[in-house]
Formats: structure tokens, sequence, C-alpha cells
């Protein structure tokens, strides 16, 4: 039962939240990234290189020389599929491009409340006696003796 306990304020805490729906929006963007590639990357790489299709090379390890990588891996063929990597490649430089602008972002927004803050607490700061009010006082105080 203790251990139940633990796990619950385990999970309570916010940074497990944070984690699973970090996990969630990046499930969904590779989704998209893949999308981005395959549908509309790709096809123009193929178009500026001869009609190269990535997602369908491979190199046929048995031997029976199928006629795509989808029906080599149908048959179970051995292959090796280095297209699938080169997309995958792909997949990573867009996604860790697109990483690299968020976090930018986030720091610019992150500096710029920085800076909005420190100027409202520096305006909101009480404002103390001018050098010119204190030497008026002391002027007075000494005229008064």
């Amino acid at each position: 039962m203790d251990m139940l306990n633990e796990f619950k304020a385990f999970i309570a805490k916010g940074n497990v939240v944070d984690l699973a729906v970090g996990i969630i929006i990046g499930v969904a963007f590779t989704a998209i990234v893949n999308s981005l590639v395959g549908d509309l990357i790709n096809p123009i790489i193929g178009l500026m290189t001869g009609g190269l299709d990535f997602s369908n090379l491979f190199i046929d390890l048995s031997g029976t020389n199928p006629a795509s990588l989808a029906i080599a891996r149908e048959a179970g063929v051995p292959v090796f599929a280095y297209g699938a990597f080169i997309t995958a490649i792909i997949n990573f430089l867009i996604i860790a491009w697109v990483v690299f602008l968020l976090v930018k972002a986030v720091n610019k927004l992150k500096e710029a409340t920085a800076r909005k803050e420190a100027a409202e607490a520096a305006a909101a700061a009480p404002a103390g006696p001018t050098e010119l009010d204190l030497l008026k006082e002391i002027r007075d105080s000494l005229q008064q003796r």
C-alpha cells in the first residue's frame, strides 16, 4: 500500500504531467513531420533528381529481386532499406530544426518578459529623495542649529 501512495505522489508531480503532454505532442508532431517528408519533400526531391523515390530504395539481400520494398517486406525477404534510413535522417533534421526554432522563440519570449518585469519593478520602486533634496535637508538642518 505504501508503494501505491508513493506512486500516486510521483504521478501527481507537475513534471510527470508535463512529460506526458510532451510525449503526446511529440507523437502528433512526428506524424505531421512524416507526412511533410513523405508527401511533400520527397516528391520534390524526386522531381529534382529525375523521379528518385527514397522510400523505395533498397538492396535485396536474398537475390530474389522483388519489384518493390513493400513486396519484399510482405514476402519477408531480407533487404537493406537505405531509402527508409535517408527518410528518417530528413525527418530528424526537420524535427531538430523546428525544435531549435521553438526553443529560440521561447528564449526570446522569456527575455522580453524578464526585461518587461525589470522595467516594471524599476518604475514601481519608490523614488528616493534626489541629491538636491538631501543637500537642502542638510542645509536646513544646519541652519536650525
